[in-house]
C-alpha cells in the first residue's frame, strides 16, 4: 500500500510539471517533435506545456484567437514566439537584443521546471537556458557545441527522428512514452475559405511538388503526367503552391494538361486543405509530414534523404526510392539521380494500392473530412 501511495504521489507531482519545448522550426521538424509532446500530454494531462517556436510556424500549434485546451490550441498551454532567424541576420541590432530580453522575461515568468531542446542547435540551447529551467537535450545534437549548454544529455537509439524526440522527452520527464499522432489546431476561418476553394470530390489527391532544395524535387513534368493519370481514373487533383514555389506549381499545372490546378495557401489553410484530402503525394517536405500528423495516407518520393529517418510515420504509406540513392544533404539544385528513376506509373500504382481502388474513384464511398 505504501508503494502504491508513493507512486500516486509521484504521478501527481509529475502532473504538475511545467515543461518547455524548444523547437523553433522548420515545418517538418516541428511536426516531427509533436508526437512526443502528444504522448506527454496523454500521460500527464494536467502538465503545463509551453513551446518556443518561430512566428511563421506558430499556426502548427495555435489558430487565430486560440485558447489552450481547445480545438484552436489543442496540444500546448502556451506558445512563445522567437524571431531567431531575424535575430541571426541582425545580431547587433537594438531590436534583436530587445526581442531576446523580452523572450527571456516571458519564459522566466512561466517558471518552467524543465526545458527540452528538440532542435539541438546552439541558438535553441541558449533559449532553453534563458528560461531558467533545467535544460535537457540529445547527447549527440545536430550542432555538437549545443551539448555544452545541456544540464542533462539523453543518448537516443531510435532510427526515426520522431522516435528520437520521444526518447528525449521520456528521459527528461521519467516517463515511458510511445509517440502518437498529435492534434492540430482548427482555424474556423481557414476551414471556410478552403471549403470554398476545393473541388467537390469523393477522393481528393494533394500534390506537393516543392521541397527544401532541388535534389529532393521530383520533376514538375512527372507530377503533371501523374496528375493527368489520376484525373483519368476519377480522382480530383490539387497542387499546393507554397510561397516562392509559384512557378513550380504552375509548371505542374501546365504539364498536367489541365488535370490539376494550383492553390496557394497560408499555414492555417494548408492544414484545412490537408484535412480534406484522401491522400498526399510529395517528397521529404513539411506538407507531407503534415499529412502524416493529420492521419492521411502518403506516397513519399525520396532521393538524397533517408526515409528510415525522415520518412512518413504513423499512417499508411508507400515510399518510392531507388536502392542506390544515398543520404546526402548537399543542397544541389538538380534532382538526385535515383529520384529520376521513379516513374509516374509506379506512383499511380502506389496510390491505387493505398486507397484500395478496384476501379475509378467514383466506385468508392466519399472520404470524410
Amino acid at each position: 500500500m505504501r508503494s502504491d501511495n508513493n507512486a500516486e504521489r509521484e504521478n501527481a507531482e509529475k502532473d504538475r510539471l511545467r515543461v518547455l519545448i524548444v523547437r523553433l522550426g522548420a515545418m517538418g521538424d516541428v511536426l516531427h517533435a509533436m508526437p512526443a509532446v502528444a504522448a506527454l500530454r496523454a500521460q500527464l494531462p494536467e502538465c503545463h506545456v509551453g513551446w518556443v517556436i518561430e512566428p511563421r510556424w506558430a499556426p502548427l500549434l495555435m489558430a487565430d484567437g486560440a485558447a489552450p485546451r481547445t480545438s484552436t490550441m489543442p496540444l500546448v498551454d502556451a506558445v512563445h514566439t522567437a524571431n531567431a532567424r531575424g535575430w541571426a541576420r541582425r545580431p547587433l541590432a537594438a531590436s534583436t537584443w530587445r526581442g531576446m530580453r523580452e523572450l527571456r522575461r516571458e519564459l522566466q515568468a512561466q517558471r518552467y521546471d524543465l526545458a527540452i531542446d528538440l532542435q539541438g542547435a546552439v541558438r535553441s540551447a541558449l533559449i532553453g537556458r534563458a528560461s531558467g529551467a533545467e535544460l535537457v537535450g540529445e547527447a549527440e545534437p545536430r550542432e555538437r557545441p549545443a551539448r555544452w549548454f545541456f544540464q542533462r544529455r539523453v543518448a537516443t537509439l531510435g532510427v526515426h527522428v520522431i522516435e528520437q524526440a520521444a526518447e528525449v522527452v521520456a528521459k527528461a520527464t521519467g516517463l515511458e512514452l510511445t509517440p502518437m499522432l498529435p492534434p492540430l489546431p482548427v482555424d474556423s476561418a481557414a476551414e471556410r475559405r478552403v471549403t470554398a476553394l476545393l473541388p467537390d470530390a469523393d477522393a481528393l489527391v494533394l500534390l506537393h511538388p516543392g521541397a527544401g532544395w532541388g535534389a529532393k524535387r521530383w520533376p514538375a513534368e512527372r507530377y503533371g503526367a501523374l496528375a493527368a493519370a489520376l484525373k483519368a481514373r476519377g480522382y480530383a487533383v490539387v497542387a499546393n503552391c507554397a510561397p516562392g514555389e509559384e512557378a513550380l506549381a504552375a509548371d505542374v499545372v501546365r504539364n498536367s494538361g489541365g488535370a490539376t490546378r494550383e492553390i496557394a495557401t497560408d499555414m492555417a489553410e494548408l492544414i484545412a486543405m490537408t484535412r480534406r484530402c484522401a491522400l498526399v503525394i510529395g517528397g521529404d517536405t513539411g506538407p507531407a509530414h503534415l499529412a502524416c500528423a493529420l492521419g492521411k495516407p502518403v506516397v513519399g518520393l525520396y532521393g538524397p534523404t533517408d526515409p528510415a529517418r525522415n520518412g512518413p510515420w504513423g499512417v499508411p504509406f508507400r515510399v518510392m526510392r531507388h536502392p542506390e540513392s544515398r543520404r546526402d544533404h548537399a543542397r544541389r539544385s538538380t534532382p538526385e539521380a535515383g529520384l529520376l528513376t521513379i516513374e509516374p506509373e509506379e506512383v499511380l500504382a502506389a496510390v491505387e494500392e493505398l486507397l484500395g481502388s478496384q476501379g475509378t474513384a467514383a466506385d468508392r464511398p466519399a472520404v470524410q473530412a
